[in-house]
């Protein structure tokens, strides 16, 4: 992935919209000034993806909620970055404890959902470098899609579905497997990296 310094820096108007004044309210009046302190948050899951704001209220995000913010900001400033949603394959080398839910479902590997920045060429993800429960950056995907900047949680799933459905399932390597066995091991995965993630407070202490 590529450093959030190939956004082009544009000032931050307040009359550009929430997320612009947010930003402003905190004294942040440039666009890569924002980035770093999406970055900078500590990452976590939030209580409720769908809300905007969520971000600032519990200071920490995911790559949904942090890419959500940033992407809208962009929007605000009518700059060409977008949010776009990946499917990877879990392993063992990406999150460690994988080989276990890997014999359990008989899979190669577990499609998860990850989410970016796009800007021309460049893919930023501005969770790179937090303790996100990975052991390294994701740089390959089986599908990528753009989509809206604040995409709710129920419609990124139905993405997730449509597209393993229509994508993934296809590749020879999971010929025959029932995609109910792929959501349910997607449920796993997912508990498998909430429970890798260190609470801030465990941080600095």
């Amino acid at each position: 992935m590529d450093n959030y310094s190939v956004f082009p820096d544009k000032r931050i108007a307040e009359a550009d919209g929430p997320v612009s004044k947010m930003f402003i309210d905190l004294g942040i009046t440039f666009l890569q000034e924002a980035c770093r302190y999406v970055h900078e948050l500590p990452y976590g899951y939030n209580s409720k993806s769908d809300d905007l704001m969520i971000l600032f209220k519990e200071k920490k995000g995911t790559c949904t909620t942090k890419h959500a913010v940033i992407g809208t900001l962009a929007q605000e400033l009518a700059l060409p970055v977008y949010k776009n949603v990946g499917i990877y394959a879990m392993t063992e080398e990406i999150v460690s404890g994988t080989n276990t839910l890997l014999a359990e479902f008989h899979l190669p590997y577990i499609p998860m959902l990850h989410c970016f920045l796009v800007y021309e060429k460049f893919r930023v993800d501005l969770t790179e470098g937090n303790r996100n429960g990975k052991n390294r950056s994701i740089e390959a995907f089986l599908h990528v899609q753009q989509v809206e900047p604040n995409i709710s949680e129920k419609d990124e799933y139905l993405l997730y579905r449509k597209a393993l459905k229509d994508v993934v399932l296809k590749r020879s390597e999971l010929s025959g497997i029932d995609i109910k066995l792929i959501l349910h091991g997607r449920e796993e995965g997912i508990k498998l990296l909430k429970a890798k993630i260190i609470p801030h407070s465990a941080h600095t202490k």
